[in-house]
Protein backbone atom coordinates (compact mmCIF):
# COMPACT_ATOMS: atom_id res chain seq x y z
CA UNK A 1 0.00 0.00 0.00
CA UNK A 2 0.93 3.72 -0.19
CA UNK A 3 2.44 5.20 2.40
CA UNK A 4 -0.25 8.14 2.43
CA UNK A 5 -1.37 8.51 5.77
CA UNK A 6 -4.55 10.65 6.70
CA UNK A 7 -5.81 11.26 10.32
CA UNK A 8 -9.78 10.51 9.11
CA UNK A 9 -8.94 7.57 9.57
CA UNK A 10 -9.16 8.13 12.89
CA UNK A 11 -12.89 8.94 12.65
CA UNK A 12 -14.18 5.64 12.11
CA UNK A 13 -14.02 3.21 15.07
CA UNK A 14 -14.60 -0.25 12.77
CA UNK A 15 -11.66 0.76 10.42
CA UNK A 16 -9.03 -1.73 12.14
CA UNK A 17 -6.02 -1.17 9.84
CA UNK A 18 -6.09 1.69 7.14
CA UNK A 19 -3.15 4.00 5.29
CA UNK A 20 -1.63 5.07 8.87
CA UNK A 21 1.71 2.09 8.84
CA UNK A 22 1.69 1.35 5.30
CA UNK A 23 -0.55 -2.20 5.70
CA UNK A 24 -0.72 -4.70 3.19
CA UNK A 25 -4.50 -4.48 3.24
CA UNK A 26 -6.75 -2.62 4.79
CA UNK A 27 -9.51 -4.34 7.46
CA UNK A 28 -12.81 -2.96 8.33
CA UNK A 29 -14.85 -4.78 11.31
CA UNK A 30 -18.53 -5.18 10.43
CA UNK A 31 -19.78 -7.04 13.01
CA UNK A 32 -17.99 -8.01 16.76
CA UNK A 33 -16.79 -11.55 15.29
CA UNK A 34 -16.30 -10.63 11.72
CA UNK A 35 -14.07 -8.19 9.81
CA UNK A 36 -13.63 -7.70 6.44
CA UNK A 37 -9.90 -7.84 4.41
CA UNK A 38 -9.58 -5.43 1.20
CA UNK A 39 -7.08 -5.34 -0.97
CA UNK A 40 -5.89 -5.15 -5.05
CA UNK A 41 -2.86 -5.20 -6.74
CA UNK A 42 -1.81 -5.75 -10.78
CA UNK A 43 1.28 -5.62 -12.71
CA UNK A 44 2.61 -6.08 -16.18
CA UNK A 45 3.74 -9.80 -17.23
CA UNK A 46 7.53 -11.26 -15.82
CA UNK A 47 6.98 -14.50 -17.64
CA UNK A 48 6.07 -15.25 -21.43
CA UNK A 49 3.44 -17.96 -20.64
CA UNK A 50 0.01 -16.69 -20.26
CA UNK A 51 -1.22 -19.21 -17.97
CA UNK A 52 1.84 -18.56 -15.85
CA UNK A 53 1.36 -15.14 -15.26
CA UNK A 54 -2.01 -15.43 -14.43
CA UNK A 55 -1.44 -17.53 -11.46
CA UNK A 56 1.52 -15.09 -10.19
CA UNK A 57 -0.28 -12.31 -10.23
CA UNK A 58 -3.21 -13.71 -9.17
CA UNK A 59 -1.10 -15.25 -5.87
CA UNK A 60 0.74 -11.79 -5.65
CA UNK A 61 -3.04 -10.37 -4.77
CA UNK A 62 -3.85 -12.90 -2.71
CA UNK A 63 -0.78 -13.00 -0.53
CA UNK A 64 -2.37 -9.59 0.96
CA UNK A 65 -4.92 -11.43 2.76
CA UNK A 66 -2.85 -14.26 4.21
CA UNK A 67 -0.02 -11.66 5.86
CA UNK A 68 -2.87 -10.15 7.43
CA UNK A 69 -3.72 -14.13 8.92
CA UNK A 70 -7.27 -13.96 6.85
CA UNK A 71 -8.91 -15.66 4.53
CA UNK A 72 -9.55 -14.99 0.87
CA UNK A 73 -13.49 -14.75 0.62
CA UNK A 74 -13.93 -12.95 -3.41
CA UNK A 75 -12.09 -12.28 -6.09
CA UNK A 76 -12.80 -9.86 -9.06
CA UNK A 77 -10.30 -9.14 -11.90
CA UNK A 78 -8.75 -6.51 -12.97
CA UNK A 79 -7.20 -6.84 -16.56
CA UNK A 80 -5.85 -4.28 -19.69
CA UNK A 81 -5.15 -5.91 -22.71
CA UNK A 82 -3.87 -4.53 -25.83
CA UNK A 83 -5.77 -5.20 -28.62
CA UNK A 84 -3.40 -6.53 -31.27
CA UNK A 85 -3.16 -9.94 -28.90
CA UNK A 86 -5.31 -12.76 -29.56
CA UNK A 87 -8.17 -13.01 -26.70
CA UNK A 88 -6.91 -16.72 -26.51
CA UNK A 89 -3.82 -14.71 -24.39
CA UNK A 90 -6.30 -12.93 -22.35
CA UNK A 91 -8.21 -16.38 -21.63
CA UNK A 92 -5.27 -18.07 -20.56
CA UNK A 93 -4.34 -15.05 -18.10
CA UNK A 94 -7.92 -15.07 -16.65
CA UNK A 95 -7.79 -18.97 -16.31
CA UNK A 96 -4.49 -19.23 -14.61
CA UNK A 97 -5.48 -16.30 -12.30
CA UNK A 98 -9.21 -18.50 -11.54
CA UNK A 99 -7.04 -21.42 -10.63
CA UNK A 100 -4.99 -19.92 -8.01
CA UNK A 101 -8.63 -18.81 -6.43
CA UNK A 102 -9.78 -22.13 -6.54
CA UNK A 103 -6.57 -22.90 -4.62
CA UNK A 104 -7.30 -20.17 -2.08
CA UNK A 105 -11.54 -21.39 -1.63
CA UNK A 106 -12.34 -18.24 -2.60
CA UNK A 107 -14.80 -17.16 -5.22
CA UNK A 108 -14.46 -14.99 -8.42
CA UNK A 109 -17.37 -12.76 -8.71
CA UNK A 110 -16.42 -10.33 -11.39
CA UNK A 111 -13.99 -7.75 -12.86
CA UNK A 112 -13.27 -5.43 -15.57
CA UNK A 113 -11.01 -5.41 -18.81
CA UNK A 114 -10.07 -2.44 -20.54
CA UNK A 115 -8.00 -1.88 -23.46
CA UNK A 116 -4.07 -0.55 -22.98
CA UNK A 117 -0.58 -0.62 -24.80
CA UNK A 118 0.48 -3.23 -22.41
CA UNK A 119 -1.01 -6.24 -21.04
CA UNK A 120 -1.80 -5.94 -17.11
CA UNK A 121 -3.98 -8.04 -14.77
CA UNK A 122 -4.43 -8.64 -11.15
CA UNK A 123 -7.21 -9.13 -8.52
CA UNK A 124 -9.26 -7.17 -6.21
CA UNK A 125 -9.51 -9.49 -3.02
CA UNK A 126 -12.17 -9.48 -0.43
CA UNK A 127 -11.25 -12.05 2.41
CA UNK A 128 -12.39 -11.96 6.14
CA UNK A 129 -10.75 -12.69 9.70
CA UNK A 130 -12.07 -12.13 13.54
CA UNK A 131 -10.98 -8.50 14.59
CA UNK A 132 -9.17 -9.96 17.48
CA UNK A 133 -7.15 -11.63 15.28
CA UNK A 134 -6.07 -9.59 12.78
CA UNK A 135 -2.06 -9.15 12.31
CA UNK A 136 -0.37 -6.64 10.85
CA UNK A 137 3.03 -5.03 10.27
CA UNK A 138 3.33 -3.01 13.13
CA UNK A 139 3.21 -5.74 15.36
CA UNK A 140 6.79 -7.07 16.47
CA UNK A 141 8.02 -7.23 20.07
CA UNK A 142 11.35 -7.10 21.70
CA UNK A 143 12.84 -10.31 21.51
CA UNK A 144 10.76 -11.37 18.32
CA UNK A 145 12.48 -13.25 15.75
CA UNK A 146 11.86 -12.70 11.73
CA UNK A 147 10.96 -15.95 9.61
CA UNK A 148 10.77 -16.04 6.11
CA UNK A 149 8.85 -18.42 4.46
CA UNK A 150 10.14 -17.92 0.50
CA UNK A 151 13.95 -17.13 -1.00
CA UNK A 152 14.23 -13.81 -2.13
CA UNK A 153 15.58 -12.83 -6.11
CA UNK A 154 12.60 -13.02 -8.30
CA UNK A 155 13.14 -9.44 -9.31
CA UNK A 156 16.68 -10.10 -10.64
CA UNK A 157 15.82 -13.34 -12.03
CA UNK A 158 12.90 -12.14 -14.05
CA UNK A 159 15.06 -8.97 -15.27
CA UNK A 160 17.50 -11.32 -16.51
CA UNK A 161 14.88 -13.33 -18.26
CA UNK A 162 14.66 -10.33 -20.12
CA UNK A 163 17.87 -9.86 -20.74
CA UNK A 164 18.14 -13.20 -22.41
CA UNK A 165 21.34 -13.99 -19.46
CA UNK A 166 18.91 -16.88 -18.70
CA UNK A 167 16.05 -18.93 -19.83
CA UNK A 168 12.37 -19.80 -18.88
CA UNK A 169 13.81 -23.33 -18.08
CA UNK A 170 16.40 -21.59 -15.25
CA UNK A 171 13.50 -19.72 -13.98
CA UNK A 172 11.52 -22.60 -12.95
CA UNK A 173 12.41 -22.63 -9.27
CA UNK A 174 11.63 -18.80 -9.17
CA UNK A 175 7.90 -19.70 -11.35
CA UNK A 176 6.91 -22.40 -8.29
CA UNK A 177 7.65 -19.98 -5.83
CA UNK A 178 5.24 -16.85 -7.11
CA UNK A 179 2.70 -19.48 -7.63
CA UNK A 180 2.67 -21.14 -4.53
CA UNK A 181 0.23 -19.14 -2.28
CA UNK A 182 0.95 -18.14 1.12
CA UNK A 183 -2.43 -20.20 2.64
CA UNK A 184 0.00 -22.67 4.15
CA UNK A 185 2.17 -20.20 6.27
CA UNK A 186 -0.65 -18.41 6.94
CA UNK A 187 -2.38 -21.71 8.29
CA UNK A 188 0.85 -22.41 10.69
CA UNK A 189 0.92 -19.12 11.75
CA UNK A 190 -2.48 -18.87 12.97
CA UNK A 191 -1.76 -22.42 14.32
CA UNK A 192 0.88 -20.98 16.79
CA UNK A 193 0.23 -17.38 17.29
CA UNK A 194 2.69 -14.70 16.54
CA UNK A 195 2.87 -11.11 16.73
CA UNK A 196 3.44 -9.65 13.19
CA UNK A 197 3.10 -9.82 9.83
CA UNK A 198 4.23 -8.97 6.20
CA UNK A 199 4.68 -10.54 2.72
CA UNK A 200 7.60 -9.23 0.87
CA UNK A 201 6.94 -7.45 -2.09
CA UNK A 202 8.04 -4.38 -3.98
CA UNK A 203 9.92 -3.02 -1.38
CA UNK A 204 12.49 -5.43 -1.24
CA UNK A 205 13.67 -7.30 2.04
CA UNK A 206 14.76 -4.79 3.33
CA UNK A 207 11.81 -2.38 2.65
CA UNK A 208 9.48 -4.31 4.47
CA UNK A 209 11.96 -4.91 7.36
CA UNK A 210 12.13 -1.42 7.86
CA UNK A 211 8.10 -1.01 7.44
CA UNK A 212 8.17 -3.83 9.93
CA UNK A 213 10.39 -2.07 12.46
CA UNK A 214 8.97 1.93 12.12
CA UNK A 215 5.29 0.58 12.67
CA UNK A 216 6.41 -1.14 15.87
CA UNK A 217 8.61 1.78 17.04
CA UNK A 218 11.64 -1.15 17.07
CA UNK A 219 15.23 -1.66 15.80
CA UNK A 220 15.41 -5.15 13.82
CA UNK A 221 18.90 -7.17 13.09
CA UNK A 222 19.04 -8.68 10.26
CA UNK A 223 21.42 -11.25 9.07
CA UNK A 224 22.22 -11.31 5.51
CA UNK A 225 23.42 -14.33 5.56
CA UNK A 226 20.35 -16.31 6.48
CA UNK A 227 18.21 -14.76 3.98
CA UNK A 228 17.71 -17.48 1.26
CA UNK A 229 18.21 -16.49 -2.16
CA UNK A 230 17.47 -18.37 -5.38
CA UNK A 231 20.02 -19.67 -7.58
CA UNK A 232 21.94 -17.88 -9.80
CA UNK A 233 20.83 -13.88 -7.84
CA UNK A 234 24.49 -13.22 -6.81
CA UNK A 235 25.94 -14.13 -10.32
CA UNK A 236 23.11 -11.97 -11.98
CA UNK A 237 23.77 -8.99 -10.42
CA UNK A 238 27.36 -9.11 -10.95
CA UNK A 239 26.15 -8.73 -14.56
CA UNK A 240 24.09 -6.02 -13.67
CA UNK A 241 21.17 -8.14 -13.72
CA UNK A 242 19.30 -5.22 -11.79
CA UNK A 243 15.79 -3.90 -11.99
CA UNK A 244 15.47 -0.23 -11.42
CA UNK A 245 13.18 -1.15 -8.29
CA UNK A 246 16.02 -2.23 -6.36
CA UNK A 247 18.15 1.16 -6.97
CA UNK A 248 14.83 3.08 -6.29
CA UNK A 249 14.15 1.23 -2.87
CA UNK A 250 17.77 1.38 -1.55
CA UNK A 251 17.51 5.50 -2.64
CA UNK A 252 14.79 5.29 -0.89
CA UNK A 253 15.39 3.14 2.23
CA UNK A 254 18.89 3.51 2.97
CA UNK A 255 18.68 6.36 5.08
CA UNK A 256 16.96 4.25 7.73
CA UNK A 257 19.30 1.00 7.25
CA UNK A 258 22.58 0.41 8.41
CA UNK A 259 24.36 -2.06 6.24
CA UNK A 260 28.08 -3.88 8.14
CA UNK A 261 30.74 -2.70 5.66
CA UNK A 262 31.41 -7.01 5.40
CA UNK A 263 28.76 -7.67 3.27
CA UNK A 264 29.24 -7.47 -0.48
CA UNK A 265 27.75 -4.89 -2.54
CA UNK A 266 25.83 -7.70 -4.55
CA UNK A 267 24.10 -9.05 -1.84
CA UNK A 268 23.38 -5.42 -0.27
CA UNK A 269 21.18 -5.34 -3.85
CA UNK A 270 19.89 -8.82 -3.48
CA UNK A 271 18.41 -7.23 -0.24
CA UNK A 272 16.82 -4.53 -1.79
CA UNK A 273 15.67 -6.78 -5.30
CA UNK A 274 12.16 -5.83 -5.28
CA UNK A 275 9.87 -9.35 -5.09
CA UNK A 276 6.88 -10.66 -7.07
CA UNK A 277 4.80 -12.68 -4.93
CA UNK A 278 7.39 -13.59 -2.38
CA UNK A 279 6.73 -15.34 1.14
CA UNK A 280 5.65 -13.78 4.59
CA UNK A 281 7.87 -12.36 6.85
CA UNK A 282 7.11 -13.39 10.16
CA UNK A 283 7.71 -11.57 13.85
CA UNK A 284 7.27 -14.39 16.38
CA UNK A 285 8.05 -14.68 19.94
CA UNK A 286 11.49 -16.35 20.48
CA UNK A 287 10.00 -19.41 22.51
CA UNK A 288 7.70 -20.45 19.90
CA UNK A 289 9.63 -19.93 16.40
CA UNK A 290 10.67 -23.98 16.62
CA UNK A 291 7.15 -24.88 16.63
CA UNK A 292 6.24 -22.30 13.63
CA UNK A 293 8.85 -24.02 11.90
CA UNK A 294 7.70 -27.65 12.48
CA UNK A 295 4.22 -26.25 11.59
CA UNK A 296 5.74 -24.19 8.23
CA UNK A 297 7.49 -27.55 7.27
CA UNK A 298 4.78 -29.56 8.21
CA UNK A 299 2.35 -27.04 5.61
CA UNK A 300 6.02 -27.80 2.90
CA UNK A 301 6.47 -24.44 2.73
CA UNK A 302 9.48 -23.18 0.50
CA UNK A 303 12.06 -22.65 3.18
CA UNK A 304 11.80 -21.62 7.20
CA UNK A 305 14.64 -19.60 7.90
CA UNK A 306 15.33 -17.38 10.54
CA UNK A 307 16.88 -14.21 9.33
CA UNK A 308 17.21 -11.95 12.26
CA UNK A 309 15.73 -10.19 15.69
CA UNK A 310 14.02 -7.61 17.03
CA UNK A 311 16.03 -5.63 19.82
CA UNK A 312 15.04 -2.04 21.55
CA UNK A 313 13.72 0.61 20.74
CA UNK A 314 15.21 2.17 17.17
CA UNK A 315 18.39 4.36 17.86
CA UNK A 316 18.22 7.74 16.06
CA UNK A 317 17.61 7.18 12.94
CA UNK A 318 18.34 3.43 12.24
CA UNK A 319 15.51 1.21 11.78
CA UNK A 320 17.06 -2.22 10.43
CA UNK A 321 20.81 -3.35 11.30
CA UNK A 322 22.42 -5.72 8.58
CA UNK A 323 25.16 -8.16 9.21
CA UNK A 324 26.67 -10.69 7.66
Amino acid sequence: MCQLKTKENKLDPNLIVGLDTSDDAGVYKIKDDYALIQTLDFFTPIVDDPYTFGQIAATNSLSDVYAMGGQPLTAMNIACFATCLEPSVLADILRGGADKIVEANAILVGGHTVTDKEVKYGLSVTGYIHPDKVLTNAGAKKGDVLVLTKPIGTGILTTALKQGLITETELKEAIKSMSTLNKGAANAMNKVGVHGCTDITGFGILGHVYEMASGSNVCVKLKASKVPLFNKTIELIEKNAVPGGARSNQSHFSKWVCIDKNIPDSLETALYDPQTSGGLLIAVAKDKAELLIEELTNENCLCTSVIGEVVDEHKNNTFVEVYL
